[in-house]
């Protein structure tokens, strides 16, 4: 539940500029999914599985570093980690600029992923609110993260369309000297450590909890299987896009745009309705094989109709998902482990973006679109029998 009394002047003030952080710098790191795989065809030895490989790349370095630099941010601060993090971020975006090869380019994506500072953000974010604050806070910022991706589908093809993907790669690096001056400048003082942080510390011990305890491992197989999906969507739409239906690549940001907002009702209701069950297996199942069903369909697309209707499914049941499973992981996890499992729940969101660009392309590169398919269809059976079997609600929540 969301807390009806107002936020106070500092911590509107550290939200807001929170917000505004992980907007600038998740837009940066979106506006590449819709274009990469037909840009980066232009780069010497490019191939679809080496592309796929390069597209999820800034996902194995997130992945990895997340916890270690949450951890870091325990013992040195939290600004110092995420200015350290903001200037990879830049310096990974201006090598992979200046990259004229596919193994420079996934370079400058391993570089900006290794500013992994989502966990050090959240951290931040808690000890800037009080508790019962704290709820609407990771809202807004959660929605800022929405509103990142729906805009980078749309201002990525039209950056493209003026300077191929360098311009999109400086765009990024300008954005996260941006980032910078929010930090230095916009964030209030840093307070001291709260009781949540001094928590995060302890409950380390508890890991093992944190992994598998009351539901949790499914759920983070689930943020998994899902940027998996996203990864693997965008090493294949872009060329449907352009080869199959015909679509020129300065038009992609459009058919974005009209089939994210065709989605919006969809998400709306699959996301009301989590509120009004007990028992979330059955919506997580529908919302999957919505996901699913979407990217098949779009893959399959020989028609702007077809692929209509493909990217709007799939952005419907990624778009409620994206929503849905942080929330059940703060209901699913111990109060005193919250901290540590939305730790563990970006890292393995982070490692399904890896995985899907390099299963998403190497499956292309061996099978086309019909071996695409079959991994997808092989995933999506396992991830809804473990959902159907691990992911009903904890009897009581702590």
């Amino acid at each position: 539940m969301l807390a009806k009394e107002p936020f106070s002047a500092l911590e509107r003030r550290a939200v807001l500029g929170l917000a505004s952080l992980y907007c600038l710098r998740m837009l940066g790191l979106f506006m590449v999914l819709p274009l990469f795989a037909v840009y980066a065809q232009e780069l010497g030895g490019s191939n679809v599985a080496s592309i796929g490989l390069a597209l999820g790349a800034y996902g194995l370095t997130q992945a990895a570093l997340q916890v270690p630099l949450g951890w870091l941010s325990d013992q040195v601060g939290r600004k110092p980690v995420i200015l350290g993090g903001l200037c990879l971020l830049v310096f990974g975006s201006v090598v992979a600029a200046a990259a004229d090869t596919l193994t420079g380019l996934a370079i400058g994506r391993l570089l900006q992923g290794s500013g992994a500072i989502a966990s050090a953000t959240m951290a931040l974010a808690a000890d800037y609110t009080r508790v019962e604050q704290r709820t609407k806070a990771s809202a807004i910022i959660g929605v800022s993260i929405g509103v990142s991706f729906a805009l980078a589908l749309v201002l990525g093809p039209i950056l493209a369309a003026w300077g191929g993907l360098p311009r999109v790669f400086e765009v990024t690096a300008v954005m996260g000297g941006l980032g910078l001056m929010v930090v230095l400048f916009w964030l209030p003082a840093t307070p001291q450590l709260s009781e949540a942080g001094r928590a995060h510390i302890a409950d380390r011990e508890r890991l093992g909890e944190a992994l598998w305890g009351r539901g949790l491992g499914i759920l983070y197989a689930s943020i998994f299987c899902l940027h998996l999906l996203l990864m693997a969507a965008f090493t294949a739409i872009p060329s449907v896009m352009t080869e199959q239906v015909g679509l020129a690549p300065e038009h992609h940001a459009w058919m974005y745009l009209a089939t994210l907002c065709a989605a919006i009702p969809g998400i709306a209701i699959l996301v009301r309705w989590r509120r009004e069950l007990e028992d979330p297996r059955s919506l997580l199942a529908l919302t999957v094989l919505l996901t699913v069903a979407g990217l098949m369909v779009a893959v399959w697309a020989v028609s702007l109709t077809t692929l209509g209707l493909g990217l709007v499914l799939f952005f419907a049941g990624f778009t409620a998902l994206e929503t849905i499973l942080p929330a059940l992981v703060s209901i699913f996890a111990p109060i005193s482990l919250r901290g540590t499992a939305m730790g563990i729940f970006s890292s393995a969101q982070f490692l399904g973006v890896f995985t899907g660009g390099v299963l998403g392309g190497g499956a292309l590169h061996l099978g086309g679109a019909p071996a695409l398919v079959a991994v997808l269809a092989g995933l999506t059976v396992f991830w809804l029998i473990g959902l159907w079997r691990y992911g009903r609600a904890p009897a009581v929540a702590v």
